[in-house]
């Protein structure tokens, strides 16, 4: 849950802080520098699952391990994974992010033509560019963070991309633009924009970017202050899975009684159960007497008196 929630405000701080570098270029008019579809559907479609995903399946090691080693418990009981620093360090690694994946693109898109001679600056090919940098590098960081691959895992991470990039060709096609002209009104961006190589370079090098200091900042960390988590993970990669615990058969109850039900439907037992017979008398078992002393004032529920070490020194001592 830490994890999932390190990675959310990551997402979100890296997607509002783009909006802010780009309002110095807009004259802080208030325009968005996505397009108003993706704004919706970013944490409702293209990021959803995929941390739903992680939160739901990710682990440091299996059961056996966690068996074998109790202390992987004590991070989360000391804070460890989610505390103010943790916080300060998530939105500082989300304002890196976020000029990565502004200036970068601005960058790369400034003064830039297609390979047919025509222009290729435009406001709807930077926000296209941009928002498919975002979606890319906040879904490596996903899978960076995930230590426990699954299928759905999988499923959730490439079914996102694929269902960002379907809905992106059908949003800004001459169909959806004839019937709804006024709310889809990037017609053509994306086949227009992603076919170009300086495009997917552009994303290639906004993804490197902003992946390689956590990949090198991670690899310091272990190599100089390794936590009981990579020192168990690092142990599961040399040696084999520890044997299960031997369990206990399952204790069988024997009742001594038969069921009242039935043993009173049953053929040729009416007498007997009218009669009483089967209702064995045990004779009682006598107790223990509590308070074998009959003398004492404890026995005889008699009022005690104590003293304290004052009063007893007090006492006059004879000869």
């Amino acid at each position: 849950m830490c994890k999932f929630l390190r990675y959310f405000f990551y997402k979100n701080f890296t997607f509002t802080f783009v909006h802010f570098w780009y309002a110095f270029f807009c004259g802080f008019s208030a325009q968005t520098v996505y397009d108003e579809w993706f704004i919706t559907l970013f944490n409702l479609v293209y990021t959803a699952l995929p941390v739903l995903g992680m939160s739901l399946f990710d682990q440091d090691v299996n059961d056996r391990w966690s068996f074998q080693y109790p202390q992987l418990y004590s991070p989360g009981q000391l804070n460890m994974y989610f505390s103010k620093k943790a916080f300060v360090r998530c939105m500082m690694h989300s304002c890196y992010s976020s000029l990565i994946l502004f200036f970068i693109p601005w960058a790369a898109m400034y003064d830039t033509v297609r390979d047919d001679g025509k222009d290729i600056v435009d406001y709807q090919s930077f926000a296209l560019l941009a928002q498919t940098c975002l979606l890319i590098a906040v879904t490596i960081q996903l899978c960076l963070d995930t230590h426990y691959w699954t299928a759905v895992n999988q499923f959730f991470v490439w079914g996102s991309l694929s269902a960002y990039f379907a809905i992106t060709f059908t949003m800004y096609s001459n169909g959806m633009f004839l019937i709804f002209t006024s709310s889809f009104p990037f017609i053509g961006t994306a086949r227009n924009s992603l076919n170009q190589p300086n495009v997917w370079l552009t994303i290639l090098l906004t993804s490197i970017l902003c992946a390689l200091p956590v990949v090198t900042f991670r690899f310091i960390l272990i190599q100089l202050r390794p936590t009981i988590n990579d020192k168990v993970r690092h142990k599961v990669r040399k040696e084999a899975v520890p044997a299960p615990r031997p369990g206990r058969p399952p204790t069988r109850r024997i009742s001594t009684r038969r069921s009242g039900y039935a043993f009173s439907h049953a053929q040729g037992y009416g007498e007997l159960v009218t009669s009483g017979r089967f209702l064995l008398k045990r004779p009682l078992k006598s107790r223990p007497v509590l308070f074998p002393q009959t003398d004492s004032p404890l026995a005889q529920s008699q009022p005690q008196f104590y003293r304290t070490i004052n009063e007893e020194s007090e006492e006059p001592q004879t000869a």
